[in-house]
């Protein structure tokens, strides 16, 4: 095998959450032109055709299965839902996130805990319900963000609480799950990429923070793409238990 047939993922499927919008298209996207069939996720299952479309047209068959990941019942479904229809489970990319910018001594209970709900507990019922699937040289790709690495001047406890607790989910499941089962779990944490949530920032927000970052610009999509298609390919065969910052340097300033 060659350099970079080692990217190659095809007769594989990958599972994508979150892939309705943002960075779950282009994961699936990247995915699919890598030679990966998919099995695609989200709460709003009426915007996956979008991304149903993105993949037959690189070439790949794909499905698409209403989940909520907060459910545990829903995470087993999609899983299900690969076996089913492929046969196989190889790639899981643990997209799915909702993020809010709440002062500390505003935030209910309710709202910290719907983000946790998604972002951290959503990942780890994603993860279990993927690994009882999937076969020795499979790979798992949690995404945190650079919030879970550092701080970017908003109030968002609860979004980067659960987004540092993906870093330490991702070591654990990593010595849990690669020496016994042959699963390698890593994340990567993403800086600024266009994306829903960063359409929410306020005006003005980006452009200050782009001033932190030593690269001077927004990633692109793509850039992130390919970072996971590494981890999730056997070109990252010999890395496990990591997270990788994608972020343009922003966590060296």
């Amino acid at each position: 095998m060659s350099v970079i047939e080692r990217f190659r993922l095809d007769g594989r499927v990958a599972v994508v959450t979150g892939a309705s919008s943002g960075l779950g298209v282009a994961f699936a996207k990247g995915l699919a032109e890598a030679g990966a069939d998919l099995v695609l996720g989200a709460r709003r299952a009426e915007k996956l055709a979008d991304t149903v479309a993105l993949v037959e047209a690189a070439g790949r068959r794909a499905v698409a299965v209403a989940t909520d990941v907060a459910e545990p019942e829903d995470c087993r479904a999609l899983a299900q839902a690969a076996v089913d229809e492929f046969g196989r489970l190889d790639v899981l990319v643990n997209n799915a996130g909702v993020g809010t910018a709440v002062p500390a001594l505003k935030e209910t209970p309710e709202q910290f805990t719907s983000v946790v709900d998604v972002n951290l507990n959503g990942s780890y019922w994603m993860a279990q319900a993927c690994a009882a699937h999937m076969a020795p040289g499979s790979s798992i790709v949690n995404i945190s963000s650079i919030l879970g690495l550092t701080t970017a001047s908003l109030p968002q406890a609860a979004y980067s609480a659960s987004k540092a607790a993906i870093v330490g989910l991702t070591r654990d499941l990593a010595q849990q799950w690669t020496g016994r089962r042959g699963i390698r779990v890593n994340a990567v944490a993403p800086g600024f990429f266009a994306s829903e949530m960063t359409d929410q920032y306020q005006d003005g927000y980006l452009e200050r923070m782009t001033e932190r970052i030593p690269m001077g610009r927004k990633g692109d999509p793509e850039e992130l793409t390919a970072a996971v298609l590494f981890l999730a390919s056997d070109a990252g065969g010999y890395v496990t238990g990591q997270t990788w910052a994608v972020d343009g340097g922003i966590t060296i300033t």
